[in-house]
């Protein structure tokens, strides 16, 4: 039974493992990762580097398969689809945003945000990817190249693309990374002002201590364990079934 206050899970993931085959053998990135994380919630994910962070965000997406376990994101058993029914989960519900900006070079701003747009069969695909560009303060920048952009505006020119299908579940892996601080800190802003104006989960990597705890709660992972998953996943525990 859910517990008063309750909040949805998006996502739910229960004892998931992945292994990867290296030239020395089996190596293991995630060790039975428990966690859920309700919808319209903040989270920031925390840890040293190797501790499975990145991996666990790429589980959640669909981008990696969990070598066992159960993970269900936005409704769906991820491992019940197959690649194209993947390719339709991100389309339809996940944004990412990368520390490296993952522009197509030869394409403009305003044709880079549209793109996912496109694939998703919008008539309105330039009109909305003009909007979500204007959103971000690069009006003015729509039909200049990635390589006419200085960081901050490829940021968020990416930041555009990845909230212009609206998804339901933003993932970002230190998309401050490659910016100054104040760049790092305008983009952050502008990163959760979207997520709550549109009521979109945002998964969070980075380490920044100082930008965590802007996040609701803070998910610290260790050698692809989880070791604290912040107050509230007792709440989403008990409506998605997840042992807190």
């Amino acid at each position: 039974m859910s517990s008063p206050g309750a909040q949805s899970p998006i996502i739910v993931l229960d004892d998931v493992h992945l292994t990867l085959e290296g030239a020395a053998g089996a190596v293991n990135i995630l060790r039975g990762i428990d966690l859920g994380i309700g919808a319209g919630e903040i989270v920031g994910v925390v840890g040293p580097s190797g501790s499975g962070k990145s991996t666990m965000m790429m589980v959640m997406a669909g981008l990696e398969r969990a070598t066992s376990g159960s993970v269900r994101v936005a409704g769906h058993d991820l491992g019940r689809l197959g690649e194209d029914d993947l390719a339709r989960f991100r389309r339809d519900h996940v944004g990412i945003v990368f520390q490296n900006f993952h522009l197509v070079p030869t394409m403009t701003a305003l044709e880079n945000v549209a793109i996912p747009l496109e694939f998703a069969g919008r008539r309105d695909a330039f009109d909305a990817a003009q909007a979500g560009l204007e959103a971000v303060g690069l009006g003015h920048r729509i039909h200049h190249y990635p390589g006419q952009l200085s960081g901050g505006e490829q940021q968020r020119t990416a930041l555009a693309r990845a909230f212009a299908a609206e998804p339901s579940l933003l993932l970002a892996d230190e998309p401050t990374g490659n910016l100054d601080g104040d760049t790092g800190a305008h983009i952050i802003s502008l990163m959760f002002d979207l997520a709550k104006t549109k009521g979109t989960t945002l998964v969070l990597i980075t380490h920044d201590a100082a930008l965590a705890k802007r996040c609701d709660r803070v998910v610290r992972l260790v050698d692809g364990l989880i070791v604290d998953r912040g107050g509230a996943d007792a709440r989403v525990a008990d409506a998605s079934g997840v042992s807190a």
